[in-house]
């Protein structure tokens, strides 16, 4: 059965398309088998992962609609080796078509469930507005990985994700829950990132994440290549640091690498 994690932040540019697409890169690279959802009409996760958003014939738009099931629109990167269910501007026509529709907000719950044997991670890369795109990831999930920087705006974005968080625990999904705060982006040399860093210490203790994921220029380069930054370019700082990531994701939940 497969753990089924969104990467979630209300607050944009905080990296949850780079830590979706080089987590499920790792995943692969560590012997897991790897799905990642693409739920943001921009594509950027689909793009990354070398697949050309403009001439998807499916992707996760018809899914939602009940045009098709994930396994006719999951393609497999051809870098990464982790499939993905892609998506492009269609995707934000399934806000409308969705209101009228019964149980809108498990759509994609159910979709993933008719899978769910063929994976060890389903991870889902969510938009960073709190919408039905959004809540449909949140219903799937097991847990809500957090990638945040260490600064001040992002703790308190971080207090709404989790008031967000706590709210579709009680009303949608009683599974949902953090499974950790990813720091990325991070430079030791600035003192108010120690700062932020060691106040989420000591709030959420074990829940942070002990990688760093620092900031690095090849990771924000691999996309225009259409590849995972652990795939173009594997001795970065920022690809050892996403390796390492997926090794301590993978030990947390006592599922070691074959």
């Amino acid at each position: 059965m497969a753990r089924i994690f969104v990467i979630a932040n209300q607050k944009g540019g905080v990296g949850k398309t780079t830590t979706s697409v080089n987590l499920a890169a790792a995943l692969a690279r560590l012997d897991q088998r790897a799905l990642l959802v693409d739920l943001d009409p921009q594509g950027n996760a689909t793009m990354g992962s070398g697949i050309d958003k403009r001439g998807l014939a499916r992707s996760v738009y018809q899914v939602l609609i009940g045009e098709c099931g994930v396994a006719e629109a999951t393609q497999c990167s051809p870098s990464g080796q982790y499939d993905i269910l892609p998506a492009n501007r269609e995707l934000a026509g399934a806000e409308v078509e969705l209101v009228g529709v019964d149980r809108r907000e498990t759509r994609l719950k159910d979709a993933l469930a008719r899978v769910d044997e063929q994976y060890d991670f389903i991870l889902i890369d969510c938009p960073p507005s709190l919408s039905m795109l959004t809540l449909n990831g949140f219903c799937a999930a097991h847990g809500v990985i957090i990638p945040m920087q260490c600064e001040y705006f992002a703790l308190e974005g971080l207090s709404d994700l989790v008031n967000t968080i706590k709210k579709v625990h009680a009303n949608f999904n009683p599974d949902l829950s953090v499974i950790g705060l990813l720091r990325v982006m991070f430079d030791p040399r600035v003192t108010l990132t120690q700062q932020v860093s060691t106040q989420l210490e000591q709030h959420f203790g074990d829940k942070v994440f002990k990688t760093l994921i620092p900031r690095n220029v090849r990771l924000a380069e691999a996309p225009s290549y259409g590849q995972p930054g652990v795939v173009f370019d594997p001795q970065s700082k920022g690809a050892k640091a996403y390796m390492d990531f997926g090794a301590e994701l993978v030990e947390r939940l006592g599922n070691p690498p074959v």
